[in-house]
């Protein structure tokens, strides 16, 4: 299964090997690339962060069995095949170690972290045009000084997904509407994705309607959030005051060239809107914090390239909106924050390596906490708080930050990928803080601003992928946080961080 962010994949994939018995996207046309991505529906291989968006359609003939387990992808439930049920599952075994977690803030040391999550869908097709999907989540998280388990962590039993689809040609494109719960990951990982980290993925309630022609897509959409503080079967209901929708229109460009070399490039153009409260909306102050709720609209683009011997992506949005504090005695403050990203990297495919060097670079505006009213500064994606993409120790998230370093990964065997990134990080405003995945850092407040300077330090990450079998994954995830020693003295510790997963899929 293919990670998020399309670029610096550990192999190239052809448009007919995505299409092949082994690999299941689905028939999206010059989409068809890599992992898929930009067809909206998340990334795709042999299988697909959204279960959903596989097609083992293929399999309903048993020539096209390549695997043991092939006959429960696709089970005939009438005699012509139009009726068919495919199951799908997932569980995932994590064990973390951080030997100072959240900078030292969290008020643990050497804190262990043990989560299990399982996935079970079923998909089920009936007819040409209609499907009903449904998949059912569990999780339970232990460990020694843990710290952080809420209702995203331990579940007995819940709905994670249940829609209604509708598909067929229109006006030459393959056009579709989902209507129920369902996962949302048509937008830029680093701007909306799964909520990864804990064992309950996010999910949305409402409507997606989507139409993709060979070269051009349209997607349009309207959610409110899942509640997910109460443990109960349909995770306490519908979260009203979370809410996210919008429009995107993404391009599979026509190839040009660079120096000689045909580029394959995809834009996509899109609006956003995000309401949301708790932790996430708080604005921060000089000193402490103001409750509130937050509405951003969003605008921005992502445009990636992939010629035979470079690949890159670039990026970038604007926030615009209103901060409603708590105490309706305040006068609610306007939104302008911003956000741009580039990864750039050469690649040689025809090594037995199949090395990707590169640099990534990302900057998240930041606001000025000294003042109570006027314009929010602070950049906030709060639908994709711990993505790895970004950083791998999952400790500092996309607010008033600059991030640069170098990207490296190589893949020495068909099964093993291995990944490095050196960043190193500035505050983008020394008027603001340093943010975890919900608040401020409390370390770095008050004087403290400016007196730390704008460096924050440096974060070694390495990451390592085993392919033990198609559905047998191991992925090891090490980094540090090395601060300066400014931010040390102001009350911030460096910290280490160690991360085993084993995910097993069908």
């Amino acid at each position: 299964m293919p990670g998020a962010g399309v670029i610096g994949q550990p192999r190239r994939v052809t448009p007919a090997e995505n299409r092949s018995r082994k690999r299941h996207q689905g028939d999206w046309g010059a989409f068809n690339w890599g992992n898929g991505e930009f067809a909206g529906f998340g990334p795709v291989g042999t299988y697909g962060v959204a279960p959903w968006a596989e097609d083992w359609s293929s399999k309903k003939d048993p020539k096209n069995y390549t695997d043991f387990l092939d006959p429960l992808k696709a089970i005939r439930l009438n005699e012509s095949g139009s009726i068919w049920l495919s199951l799908s599952g997932e569980s995932r075994i994590r064990n973390w170690y951080e030997s100072n977690p959240q900078l030292g803030t969290a008020g643990k040391r050497h804190s262990g972290r043990f989560t299990v999550r399982n996935l079970l869908g079923m998909d089920l097709h009936l007819g040409q045009h209609w499907r009903i999907f449904g998949q059912l989540n569990n999780g339970e998280a232990a460990g020694w000084n843990y710290y952080g388990y809420n209702a995203t962590w331990r579940r007995r039993l819940g709905v994670q997904q249940l829609f209604v689809g509708y598909e067929r040609k229109l006006l030459g494109a393959k056009t579709g509407i989902l209507v129920g719960r369902q996962q949302f990951l048509d937008a830029p990982s680093w701007l909306v994705y799964m909520r990864e980290t804990p064992n309950v993925p996010l999910s949305w309630n409402g409507v997606r309607g989507y139409a993709m022609w060979n070269r051009v897509r349209l997607d349009l959409y309207n959610f409110v959030g899942t509640q997910v503080t109460r443990d109960t079967i349909m995770g306490g209901g519908f979260d009203d005051d979370t809410r996210l929708y919008g429009g995107n229109i993404g391009i599979a460009l026509q190839p040009f060239s660079i120096v000689g070399e045909q580029v394959h490039s995809f834009l996509d153009l899109f609006w956003m809107g995000f309401h949301y409260g708790g932790k996430s909306a708080a604005v921060a102050r000089y000193k402490g914090s103001e409750a509130g709720t937050q509405t951003r609209q969003n605008g921005g683009f992502r445009w990636y390239g992939s010629a035979p011997s470079f690949e890159y992506e670039l990026g970038g949005v604007y926030q615009g909106g209103r901060f409603h504090p708590g105490s309706s005695a305040v006068a609610s403050r306007p939104v302008s924050a911003w956000a741009v990203r580039g990864v750039l990297g050469w690649r040689h495919s025809s090594s037995s390596l199949h090395p990707f060097l590169g640099v990534q670079a990302e900057a998240y505006s930041g606001g000025d906490n000294r003042r109570s009213e006027g314009t929010v500064g602070t950049f906030s994606a709060p639908f994709s708080p711990r993505n790895g993409t970004f950083d791998l120790t999952r400790t500092i998230t996309r607010a008033n930050i600059i991030s640069a370093g170098p990207l490296v990964s190589i893949a020495p065997r068909p099964f093993m990928n291995i990944r490095i990134r050196v960043p190193y990080l500035w505050r983008e405003s020394m008027n603001d803080g340093l943010y975890n995945s919900s608040s401020p850092f409390a370390f770095l407040t008050g004087a403290k601003l400016r007196r730390v300077g704008r460096a924050v330090g440096l974060q070694p990450q390495g990451q390592v992928q085993f392919q033990l079998q198609q559905h047998v994954n191991w992925q090891i995830d090490g980094g540090a946080t090395l601060l300066t020693h400014r931010m040390r003295r102001a009350g911030g510790q460096n910290a280490t961080y160690m991360l085993s997963t084993i995910t097993l899929r069908f």
